[in-house]
């Protein structure tokens, strides 16, 4: 089924019982559907959407855990994420696929042997190990409703920020926004721990790859390590390095990366 939403608003698709709501900018040609990984949603992401200088209709997908789609739901993992994403690729008919992070993971599984991915660009995608140690401490701020010391932990013990830089973020209008995004942070994390990504599969990709790397992180643990790994496995990926960003561009520069994300779909158009 072709996508033809022509207003700006949100669709839902539904599969095995639960929502998978989108946002959606609408547009004309073929859709760029992002999907967004932990700590961030579709409303986070509207400063990079806004600024993508293309005609095409852009959906972003709120995942499981991001309201208003479903919960995660029991037996929770990146396959079922793949499914999810999938079943919405099913119902576009065609799409350009964009990823970040764990959602940069997600979305080239789900460009494996599927012909609806026009294009698959991933920045900085994580995969295992992923700080496996933090998981006990997230679950247990999280069962005990401590979403402060969830987002602190997730800062701090996994993307290593400093104290100080949390003290001051815990002081914007930024920190409401992310108290409620970190409460599928121990499944979620657990999740990647517990996947073994197709990398052997991944050099069959036949559609454009494109791979998106901040250069404050490049050989760098956990995202430019991880990184190292996918572009490894991607030899035939054209890469994007953004010059002095890490792994948050999408908050600190979101006009740069929607301008590398509009390269990406450019290139992918002009070499089918």
């Amino acid at each position: 089924m072709a996508f033809t939403q022509s207003q700006p608003g949100r669709i839902d698709y539904h599969r095995a019982g639960t929502t998978l709501s989108c946002e959606v900018r609408p547009g004309t040609g073929t859709p760029l559907l992002l999907v967004p990984g932990v700590m961030a949603d579709a409303a986070t992401w509207r400063p990079v959407v806004d600024a993508i200088d293309l005609p095409n209709p852009v959906i972003t997908l709120n995942r499981r855990g991001r309201v208003p789609s479903g919960a995660l739901g029991t037996g929770y993992s990146v396959d079922v994420e793949v499914v999810d994403l999938r079943h919405i690729l099913d119902e576009l008919g065609h799409a350009h696929l964009f990823g970040w992070s764990y959602g940069a993971l997600i979305a080239l599984e789900a460009a494996l042997d599927n012909p609806h991915v026009q294009s698959a660009t991933a920045y900085e995608p994580v995969g295992r190990p992923f700080a496996p140690d933090v998981v006990p401490h997230l679950r247990r701020a999280i069962t005990a409703g401590d979403l402060d010391q969830a987002v602190t932990l997730i800062n701090t013990e996994v993307s290593g920020f400093s104290a100080e830089y949390v003290a001051e973020l815990r002081r914007t209008p930024a920190w409401p926004i992310l108290r409620p995004l970190a409460a599928p942070l121990a499944d979620e994390l657990a999740a990647i721990n517990s996947h073994q990504p197709a990398l052997d599969r991944y050099r069959h990709l036949e559609m454009p790859v494109t791979l998106i790397l901040g250069t404050l992180n490049e050989n760098l643990a956990p995202y430019g390590t991880a990184f190292a790994s996918f572009a490894a496995a991607l030899p035939q990926a054209n890469l994007i390095r953004l010059p002095g960003q890490g792994h948050l561009a999408h908050v600190e520069a979101p006009t740069d990366l929607a301008r590398a994300i509009a390269a990406a779909v450019h290139r992918a158009d002009a070499d089918r």
